[in-house]
């Protein structure tokens, strides 16, 4: 049994707390108690995943950090700080497959939203105006979906079912991934661009995805294109994404991830034409809390049998690689 378990939590503690407790000696703290429990625990669970507290927190004495850390998230971008990641006896997992196919539902939400154009009928509806009108069709739409990790690999399959043509972008070009056939990289990217009707991020947060949708690939984007974040706000330039819908080069956007969250009163995308805001709820469902703390304790049981863990966290790339689909 760990020695100390401390968890992380704002608000609402995880469900199940009797089954956690029966399997480690478990301390809760809050965002400001975390610099006083954090040191000597022997694991974290992060139910907190978006919060600056854990670098702020993190013993100055590497004896004193906990050996394994474990993320209630897909995204680990908050824990990527020098002092976790070069300490090599610091395991980081996460929630990998908790949001896969939830978040690809709502992708499709947004898509069909998108297209119908739902936020003008609902306006329409508001105001008791009777306007008939014609929308756009998604069958044989092209999406290009950037990252191709679960989350995107999810996506990729369900827009496929419904008769988009699909392709990704990663690391690694490819012409035969199962779900995505073709996978572009830096070379073809461009192309994939100009073809594209959607283009849909669903890539982690690290040094070589920050800012990645920029100014210039913003402008080798298809005209009337749709862009869709479901990754991190940190992805996409916002004052270019801006810039651009503001002089009409995308048709719009659905927004679920923002640089800072949550998203200033006073940013101009709240009230952009053609511009959907959620508040970085792509992947949550009434069932989210359970199947995150399964995944937890199911890594609890192993590291108190001395088992590998689930969904290891590459510390260096920022994400759990899986050599049989190559990022």
């Amino acid at each position: 049994m760990p020695d100390r378990l401390v968890v992380l939590y704002r608000g609402n503690r995880p469900p199940a707390t009797a089954l956690i407790e029966r399997l480690a000696d478990t301390v809760y703290a809050t965002e400001e108690e975390l610099p006083y429990l954090l040191p000597g625990a022997d694991a974290l669970l992060a139910w907190v995943t978006i919060t600056p507290a854990i670098r702020e927190a993190w013993p100055d004495n590497p004896d004193k950090a906990p050996r394994w850390v474990h993320a209630a998230s897909a995204g680990v971008d908050s824990f990527l700080f020098p002092a976790l990641v070069d300490d090599p006896g610091v395991v980081l997992t996460n929630a990998r497959g908790v949001y896969d196919q939830p978040t690809a539902e709502y992708v499709l939400g947004l898509i069909l939203a998108l297209a119908k154009d739902f936020p003008g009928t609902w306006e329409h509806q508001r105001r008791r105006e009777w306007r008939p009108r014609q929308s756009d069709g998604i069958t044989g739409r092209t999406v290009l979906v950037w990252g191709t990790g679960p989350i995107g690999r999810a996506i990729a399959r369900l827009l496929r079912a419904v008769g988009m043509r699909v392709s990704g972008a990663g690391r690694k070009a490819r012409t035969d991934d199962p779900d995505f056939g073709t996978v572009h990289g830096t070379t073809t990217l461009r192309s994939a661009l100009k073809e594209a009707d959607y283009v849909v991020l669903a890539a982690p947060l690290t040094q070589g995805t920050r800012g990645m949708v920029d100014a210039p690939v913003l402008a080798a984007m298809k005209p009337g294109a749709r862009l869709i974040n479901v990754g991190r706000g940190g992805l996409v330039d916002e004052e270019a994404l801006v810039d651009h819908l503001a002089a009409g080069r995308l048709a719009g956007a659905a927004l679920d991830v923002f640089v800072q969250e949550p998203l200033p009163a006073e940013s101009p995308l709240w009230d952009m034409p053609g511009v959907m805001i959620s508040p970085h709820t792509a992947g949550e469902t009434t069932s989210e809390r359970e199947a995150l703390v399964e995944v937890f304790l199911d890594n609890l049981t192993r590291h108190i049998e001395g088992r590998p863990l689930r969904n290891v966290v590459d510390k260096r790339r920022g994400y759990v690689v899986d050599e049989t689909h190559p990022a």
